[in-house]
């Protein structure tokens, strides 16, 4: 009998890549690879890069050096790189990158296991131009449905394997919109792909070009994989795409989130529903009182805000102003007392003026943010900022960086500090060593998994990953929460 193929997938950047990596894990799965966790013990590497900005690409270029290296004293035969670094420079990538055996963009997605085997087999699968993927799709939201254009995360125009055939743990296609999908790894947390693409022309952001227009999941589609993920043991699911606000124009109802949500937060198993990437410019009553007021639903609000200042958002092709946002805010506290609340900014955007980065601090302190990502501006090929004049010099911005950072830091700490005393719903999601024992680690309403803060439990008798306690906040460990459990939450319903 032959020896089984081995591979192993290598992840970075966001939730929406560890989306498409579990649907390529099932693909591969369904056609008989064994899926490994470390790359020294797979014949192939397959490195699912990151796009997005400088940083998030050297590490993708540093993860495919390194899944390299273990050519030569592994298992590893061929390192494959796939996802939005590979999709945005095809064959540049390759050319510049000759330690990658393989660069594949999305449409290699469907045919993922024969584009291994053959570089495998020491065949060169040619690595494709890189176009924008905007210009795939209808102009009119109305007519994508049903265009053959591929989109990981939805794999509509595939057929598969029957459920009979699958491997366990492969997520079984019910219907021609149903992906593949295969966990890689046992965390109570798992994102649904909601949508894929943006519609939005943000001077700074080239992800559209490489992501294609904003294209939904229909509900139905949504529902079945939510299920599944129950079934294999998920409690929390987050719903993930470049902009959720925009989910269902193009099915003929802008509103259709919030009929959705209801529906999801009863699927049996499942405790908590959280949504992120939220557009301020297209927040509505409707979808706030939703996030607000749904049980099982995480009154959460992962809203991009980017910047307050009125200036530099029209640079941006943004909209807003700090006024308004903070009108936002209080709109949603207003409804949800303990709401929680984060966004990511950008200083040191090409004409940012002193004044503009003093209206971006007014803003931060008004806004009491659990959580703040905070970015320098850096030019992104084939984005409109790119030509823009006044560019501020490198180490101005390092310096505004920094500056906005500590801020960030110091106002998150105190937003920790005022939560001391809540009564919290945590989702325990490990259990870890420590020099004096055991810790249980778990994320509440207000904390999103990998970008936020958690809650570490001052006692681990009774948790395990999975279950969702009640438990009361008692003291911070900067933006972290440490809290103590009374009973669990199912328990006190």
């Amino acid at each position: 009998m032959p020896e089984r193929r081995t591979v192993a997938l290598v992840t970075l950047g966001c939730a929406r890549n560890e989306v498409d990596s579990e649907e390529l894990a099932g693909r591969l799965a369904a056609d008989g690879w064994d899926l490994v966790e470390d790359a020294s013990d797979a014949d192939v590497a397959v490195v699912n890069t990151c796009g997005f900005v400088e940083a998030a690409k050297k590490d993708s270029v540093d993860a495919l050096l390194e899944a390299n290296d273990l050519k030569d004293h592994g298992r590893t035969q061929a390192v494959v790189a796939v996802g939005c670094m590979a999709e945005r420079y095809g064959k540049d990538l390759a050319e510049a990158l000759p330690e990658a055996d393989g660069v594949l963009g999305f449409d290699d997605y469907a045919d993922i296991s024969d584009r291994l085997q053959t570089i495998l087999n020491g065949g060169i699968h040619a690595s494709h131009t890189p176009r924008d993927r905007r210009k795939l799709l209808p102009i009119s939201p109305a007519e994508r449905q049903d265009a053959a254009v591929a989109l990981p995360g939805h794999a509509q125009e595939t057929p598969a394997p029957a459920p009979e055939d699958l491997p366990e743990g492969v997520a079984p296609v019910s219907g021609p919109r149903a992906p593949l999908r295969r966990r890689l790894g046992t965390s109570p947390v798992a994102s649904v792909k909601l949508a894929s693409g943006c519609d939005r022309r943000c001077s700074f952001c080239a992800i559209p070009s490489f992501r294609g227009s904003f294209i939904s999941r229909r509900p139905s589609d949504v529902l079945q994989e939510t299920r599944w993920l129950a079934e294999q043991g998920v409690k929390e699911v987050m719903l993930v795409s470049e902009n959720n606000t925009s989910y269902g124009k193009d099915l003929g109802d802008i509103r259709l989130l919030e009929t959705l949500l209801p529906e999801l937060a009863d699927v049996d198993g499942i405790e908590r529903i959280r949504v992120s990437y939220l557009q301020p410019a297209e927040m509505r009553p409707g979808l706030i009182d939703v996030l607000t007021s749904t049980p099982k639903v995480a009154p959460y609000f992962d809203l991009s805000f980017q910047h307050s200042a009125p200036g530099v958002l029209r640079a941006m092709r943004r909209f807003g102003d700090t006024d308004r946002f903070l009108e936002l805010l209080d709109t949603i506290r207003s409804k949800a007392p303990q709401a929680g609340a984060r966004s990511n900014f950008i200083v040191g955007f090409p004409g940012e003026t002193e004044a503009d980065l003093a209206e971006l601090e007014r803003f931060l302190t008004g806004a009491r943010l659990d959580a703040i990502g905070v970015f320098g501006y850096s030019d992104e090929e084939g984005t409109e900022a790119l030509g823009y004049e006044n560019k501020l010099d490198a180490d101005v911005i390092a310096e505004r960086l920094a500056h906005i950072s500590q801020l960030a830091e110091e106002l998150t700490s105190q937003r920790a500090e005022e939560r001391v005393g809540e009564t919290l719903q945590v989702l325990v999601e490990s259990v870890e060593s420590e020099d004096d024992g055991e810790v249980a680690i778990g994320r509440a309403a207000h904390q999103a998994p990998e970008t936020d803060g958690q809650v570490v439990f001052t006692t681990r008798e009774g948790l395990v990953p999975g279950r969702m306690v009640e438990a009361k906040a008692v003291g911070t460990e900067g933006v972290d929460l440490v809290a103590e459990h009374h009973e669990l939450a199912e328990a006190a319903r």
